[in-house]
Parts: structure tokens; sequence; C-alpha cells
């Protein structure tokens, strides 16, 4: 099966060495600006909208921001793949949804349910029993306790870590660090220890 990668930057590297590692075969990259281009040895066909001309492949969007990822999701229906590098550990009856990927040492653990496009960061920590939304980022190094629930689009820094029980809900940003040790129902940015809102 060939996997075309939406996006040629930072992120689409990391998700087509992932593809190649789980046993797929990367056929290349689509890219609005880095069109004729080669990434990783592969070449960048086109603009992102050439994804239609590819019937046969599937695709992960290698883009990390989550309403991005959301936007080509809705514009395009296409066959997604779902992800897993060989060294993360997911449960057996973890759920992952399509375009999910699963990066390198990430965890997740029985009972957890990862939404459609998220992306589960090298290293990232998702416990049991956690629902975590649609196009959720979890960044390298970050924890989430058991029984979490994560809202669609929110991103969870690098290094934060979340308290077991605890509900966070769409559109926020837990900043690199962070702590939150109790729910968050507004969207906006989230820093310290305790995760405290920025204020405007």
């Amino acid at each position: 099966m060939e996997v075309m990668i939406l996006g040629a930057g930072g992120h689409a590297k990391v998700v087509a060495d992932l593809v190649e590692l789980a046993g797929y075969s990367v056929a290349g990259f689509l890219d609005d600006s880095l069109s004729g281009r080669s990434v990783l040895g592969k070449p960048v066909f086109g603009p992102l909208a050439d994804c239609l001309r590819y019937p046969a492949c599937r695709f992960v969007i290698g883009i990390g921001n989550n309403r991005v990822r959301e936007d080509l999701a809705a514009r395009y229906s296409l066959r997604y793949l779902t992800a897993v590098h060989p060294r993360a550990v997911v449960a057996k009856d973890a759920v992952l949804g399509p375009g999910t990927v699963v990066m390198s040492n990430a965890v997740v653990n029985p009972g957890a349910v990862v939404g459609a496009h998220a992306i589960v960061n090298t290293g990232a920590i998702v416990e049991h029993d956690n629902r975590i939304g649609d196009f959720v980022h979890l960044s390298p190094g970050c924890a989430l306790g058991g029984t979490v629930d994560v809202g669609a689009r929110t991103h969870i820094g690098i290094g934060a870590c979340v308290r077991n029980n605890i509900s966070i809900g769409p559109d926020c940003v837990i900043g690199a660090g962070g702590v939150v040790v109790k729910d968050i129902v507004r969207p906006g940015t989230y820093v310290g220890c305790p995760a405290r809102p920025i204020e405007k």
C-alpha cells in the first residue's frame, strides 16, 4: 500500500518516517509551497489539491496545526491511514480514529479512545480510559492521567501534565510544562503550575 503525506514540512518528515517504519511505502508528499522539491528522498508531487489525482493511495495529514488538519479533512474525502510507530505501545482495546498518528515511545493505555486526525507525539502518555477528541495534538513528553477528556482541536504542550479525572474543553492550549489540576471549560491558553489562563 502506498501512502501520500499531505504537507512537506518538519512534522510531515516525522510522519513519513513513522509510516515507513510501520511497514508502509511513502509515495511522496503534496504541499502548496514546496512542489517540485524532494523531502527525505521522496518527491513533492504538487499542491495539496492534487490529492484527488491519487485515488489508489492512502493519506496522512502531516501538518501539526490542528485547524489546518481539520480544514483539510473536511475539504477532501480521502482514505486516511491510522499509523502507529513500531516503538509505540497501544493497548489492544484502545481505539484510534482515522488519520491519527502515534509516534515513537508514546503510550496509549487500555480503554483509551483517540479521535480522528489526532497526534500522539513522541513519548506522550495517554492513560487508561482517556477520551481524546478529533484533531487534538498531544506534544512530546506530555502525560495525561487516567480518565481524562480532551476536547477537539486542543493542544497539550511539550512536557505538560494533566491530573486524572480532568476534563479539558475544545480549542484550548496548555503551554509547555503546564500542570492541569482542575477542569478547563473555556477555550484559551493556559500556562504554569497549576495552569491558569493567560488574560488578554
